[in-house]
C-alpha cells in the first residue's frame, strides 16, 4: 500500500496520547518499528483474542457501551436516543427511535458473513439504532455530498465526495468519526494475513484498506482524537476479549504505519502522553504531558487558521516525568478568545504533536 505524506499542519493534529491502563510490556515488541513491520508486530500482539458468542454481545454492551457509565442507557453513535440497556434491543423498526441492535461497523459481508472470530469482535461491533443501521447497510464510510437521507443526529447517507470513491456512502457525525476510523485500523491490523477468503469491498482489499480509505480515515483519526469514551471502551473490551486496540492506546501508531515518512526522525512511539482536561472547557484547560527523558519544550495554542494565539511554555528545559500548564482561554494580550476549536501544540527536542480542544465560552 502506498504511504501517504501529509502537510505539517495535518501531521500536528495527530495526538501522542494515552492514559489507558496498558499492561506493562504489552507493546514492547513494537518499539522502534514503523511501516508494515510495526503493523505485523501489533498483529501478533492482538491476535488470537478470546472469542465470545453473538448472543453474548448484548451482555457485553453493559460495560463496553454504557452511556457515561450509566448502566441503564446504551451509547449509540448513530442516533440521539437514550435506549435502555437490555430493554430496547433487537427486532425490526419502521423508523428511528424503536430500538438498537448489534452493528458491524466493518460490514460482515466484507469478511464473508457469520464467520468467527470477526463476526463477534467487539472492537468493530457497536450498538446502533435499528433503522439507521438498516439505512447504512454495508455502504463504505466516506464524506457525503448530496444526501438521500439524514438521521436525527446528523449521520448522512448519500453519494461520496471523498477522492477515490464516488458511490453511495454513509457519513457518521464528526463526534465519532475518529472512533470508527480506529475501529477500521484495528480490523486491518488484527486480521492482517488472515483475510485470504474475505470478499472485500469498495473500501477494502481483504483486510487491507484501500488508499483512498487510508486518506479518509487518517483525516478522521486526526480531527477527532481519542476520547474518554474510547479509553473506557478499550478497557472494557480488553476485560472481555483479552486484546486491545493499539490505535486507542497509541494513536501515533497510525502515522508510524501509514505515513512513516512524516514522522520526526529520532522520535520513539509512546515517548510521552499528552492530554487536555476538561475538553471541552469553559474557562481553564489543564494541559498535561509526560516526558520519557529530559527535553527542551515549547507549548503554544493555535486557532484553526494556524495563527498562534498564546504561548504557555517557550524553550523550557523540562526533566523526565509529568508536567502541566494551564490555558485560561485568553490570547497573548489577555483578551478572552471566542468559543471554538483550538490546538495545543507541544514541541520537544525530538518530536511535535498537537491536540484539539474546544472552548465553549465563558
Amino acid at each position: 500500500m502506498a504511504m501517504k505524506r501529509y502537510a505539517l499542519i495535518v501531521t500536528l493534529l495527530l495526538p501522542l496520547v494515552s492514559t489507558a491502563q496498558i499492561p506493562p510490556g504489552y507493546y514492547d515488541s513494537a518499539q522502534g518499528l514503523s511501516g508494515e513491520a510495526l503493523q505485523w508486530a501489533l498483529h501478533n500482539i492482538i491476535d488470537n483474542h478470546t472469542v465470545k458468542s453473538y448472543d453474548y454481545l448484548w451482555e457485553a454492551f453493559y460495560t463496553t457501551d454504557d452511556k457515561y457509565g450509566n448502566e441503564y442507557y446504551v451509547w449509540d453513535m448513530y442516533s440521539n436516543f437514550n435506549y435502555r440497556l437490555g430493554y430496547d434491543e433487537g427486532g425490526s423498526a419502521s423508523g428511528e427511535g424503536e430500538g438498537y441492535n448489534r452493528e458491524h461497523s466493518w460490514p460482515k459481508s466484507w469478511f464473508g458473513g457469520n464467520v468467527s472470530p470477526m463476526y463477534t469482535d467487539l472492537f468493530q461491533i457497536v450498538p446502533t439504532d435499528i433503522y439507521v443501521n438498516n439505512r447504512r447497510s454495508n455502504y463504505p464510510y466516506a464524506e457525503v455530498g448530496s444526501t438521500t437521507w439524514v438521521s436525527q443526529n446528523g449521520s448522512r447517507l448519500g453519494y461520496s465526495v471523498t477522492p477515490g470513491y464516488s458511490g453511495m456512502a454513509f457519513e457518521p457525525i464528526d463526534t465519532y468519526k475518529g472512533d470508527f476510523a480506529r475501529n477500521y485500523f484495528y480490523m486491518a491490523t488484527r486480521y492482517k494475513g488472515e483475510d485470504s477468503s474475505w470478499p472485500g469491498s469498495a473500501m477494502t482489499d481483504g483486510a487491507d484498506l484501500e488508499d483512498w480509505a487510508v486518506d479518509l480515515l487518517m483525516g478522521w483519526h486526526q480531527s477527532d482524537p481519542v476520547s474518554d469514551k474510547e479509553l473506557d471502551r478499550n478497557e472494557a473490551v480488553y476485560d472481555i476479549q483479552n486484546n486491545r486496540n493499539p490505535f486507542i492506546d497509541h494513536p501515533e501508531y497510525v502515522q508510524y504505519i501509514y505515513d512513516p515518512s512524516g514522522v520526526n526522525q529520532g522520535a520513539e512511539p509512546g515517548m510521552f502522553f499528552f492530554r487536555i482536561s476538561p475538553n471541552p472547557f469553559t474557562s481553564n484547560a489543564v494541559i498535561s504531558y509526560s516526558l520519557a527523558f529530559n527535553e527542551t519544550v515549547s507549548l503554544h495554542v493555535y486557532d484553526v487558521s494556524g495563527r498562534q494565539i498564546s504561548t504557555l511554555q517557550d524553550g523550557v528545559h523540562a526533566t523526565a516525568g509529568d508536567h502541566q500548564a494551564v490555558w485560561s482561554g485568553a490570547d497573548q494580550s489577555g483578551a478572552v478568545v471566542s468559543p471554538g476549536i483550538y490546538f495545543a501544540v507541544l514541541n520537544t527536542s525530538s518530536s511535535s504533536t498537537a491536540l484539539r480542544m474546544v472552548c465553549t465560552g465563558q
